[in-house]
């Protein structure tokens, strides 16, 4: 893979679409301001993504989880980028989802990678950082660990709340 292959573009407010490395970003998004704020670009070597770039998450995973605990489960304790509605009360049913491959909205497709293997993260309460440790302990004793699953894009395309999703082959 070469470096292009990973370069990020950015769309200014107007439309106009910019290289993340340009120069004539910031001077783009400074452009007709009276005082010229300090921006800068930062760069990491690190990912600031999981360990893939896609994690799924059905919301009734988080109602299962909130069944087996007794306590309510914030599906943004699982920090996923997709939070899919499977419209079934069976939770974890994205785990039979892996080696096959889902369209959301009219393009996107996405190649079911492997299940989400949790950490300590899931204990914490998205808004309070409260610990609950019972849903680490249900994840790990009733579901091997995992939560969600990892996908990789297949097809490009926009993804909308309230798409459909479609379980391909």
């Amino acid at each position: 893979m070469i470096a292009a292959d990973l370069m990020i573009d950015v769309e200014a407010p107007d439309g106009r679409r910019f290289a993340i490395d340009d120069p004539g970003l910031i001077e783009h998004l400074q452009a007709g301001m009276d005082e010229k704020p300090a921006l800068l670009l930062h760069r990491s070597d690190k990912a600031i993504t999981d360990c893939r770039p896609l994690s799924i998450f059905a919301v009734q995973t988080a109602e299962k989880l909130g069944e087996e605990t007794g306590v309510p489960v914030d599906k943004r304790r699982f920090r996923a980028n997709v939070y899919i509605d499977l419209m079934s009360s069976e939770g974890f049913a994205e785990d039979k989802f892996v080696g096959r491959s889902l369209r959301i909205g009219s393009k996107l497709t996405v190649a079911v990678l492997q299940r989400d293997a949790r950490c300590m993260m899931i204990t914490l309460d998205p808004d309070t950082a409260e610990k609950t440790p019972a849903i680490l302990k249900a994840v790990a004793q009733a579901h091997e660990g995992m939560a969600g699953v990892y996908g990789a894009v297949l097809v490009e395309g926009m993804m909308h709340k309230g798409d459909s999703v479609e379980l391909l082959n």
